[in-house]
């Protein structure tokens, strides 16, 4: 029996085999093509995982990206299959446990990059415009404030760590090195399409997609696939629209709540983190509610008040 920690309590799949536990979620065994995901409840910030759970976060990712997943396989194929959970799982308190919480998918070996696409000059690439005038060494005009918009959308890939390692930023042709001059190409159209998509919808009910990471696997015969999750609150920043100013750090329907906490209480990033008070969860599980609703609810009144993406390239 393998037991993880899957949800707001620990969950008891004794059906299939565990293959990994992430960050955040945990892939289960169901035959050489198919394996099961489930989203926990946990949180990462700054590549660590938080002692403490976000109740009902799980079911949220899942749902969202699973909302994404329908509305853009024109763009690029993704992991999901049609097979429901309850043809795999049978038990029925399993079954209860991973209610909206896990998919069904294809057995993909993952790229080693995290594809990382950016509309807004925030996060490490303020960071890293601020030391260098450039993000992950494309070079950026001067004078850019702190969550200007930027010029054109910017393709910026990310190492994928180890567990307890940080991501880093790399460049196009560190990319290159590791999947390959082709696949590179392949993984930077579909990662620039699939954002522009986003941020259009997001952009018709008031929310910015101000940058995301996406994550990409192959199959046996070397297809590219869509995989992990997309364009939640745990791997983008969605920002209101009425809320933007530049130069200041916009509020926010992702897990920036939770960063600025670390960050006010002096935490150093590394392995243990603190733990959150309450009004902070909670907090967060509203902004969080509040990404869902507004991101797979009908357009907003007045649509994008004039505001527009920055061209591709």
């Amino acid at each position: 029996m393998t037991t993880v920690l899957s949800g707001y309590h620990a969950s008891m799949i004794s059906s299939l085999p565990l293959i990994h536990q992430g960050k955040v979620r945990d892939s289960f065994a169901i035959d050489d093509e198919l394996m099961l995901i489930v989203a926990s409840d946990r949180l990462s910030a700054f590549d660590v995982v938080l002692p403490d759970l976000i109740p009902g976060k799980g079911e949220i990712l899942t749902q969202l990206s699973n909302f994404w997943f329908g509305r853009t396989d024109h763009i690029i194929d993704n992991h999901l299959t049609e097979i429901r959970v309850t043809e795999v799982v049978k038990s029925p308190a399993e079954r209860y446990a991973l209610r909206d919480r896990a998919v069904v998918v294809k057995r993909l070996k993952p790229l080693p990059v995290e594809a990382v696409a950016r509309g807004f000059l925030i996060g490490s690439g303020w960071k890293d415009y601020q030391q260098t005038g450039s993000v992950s060494g494309m070079e950026l005009p001067k004078g850019l404030k702190l969550a200007d918009k930027l010029p054109r959308v910017i393709f910026t890939p990310s190492s994928k760590a180890p567990a307890g390692q940080h991501d880093e930023n790399i460049t196009y042709a560190d990319m290159e090195n590791l999947i390959g001059k082709e696949m590179a190409i392949k993984v930077k159209d579909a990662t620039i399409d699939l954002f522009r998509f986003g941020v259009g919808h997001g952009l018709q009910r008031g929310i910015i997609i101000a940058d995301t990471k996406f994550e990409f696997g192959l199959d046996k015969q070397g297809k590219l696939y869509l995989m992990d999750e997309m364009l939640t609150p745990d791997s983008s920043r969605f920002w209101p629209v009425e809320k933007y100013d530049p130069g200041t750090s916009p509020p926010s329907y992702d897990k920036q709540f939770i960063r600025d906490y670390l960050e006010s209480v002096g935490w150093n990033k590394q392995p243990p983190a603190p733990h959150l008070p309450d009004e902070v969860i909670a907090a967060t599980i509203v902004n969080y509610e509040k990404a869902y609703r507004k991101l797979s609810q009908g357009p907003t009144e007045g649509g994008t008040d004039g505001f527009h993406l920055p061209p591709a390239r």
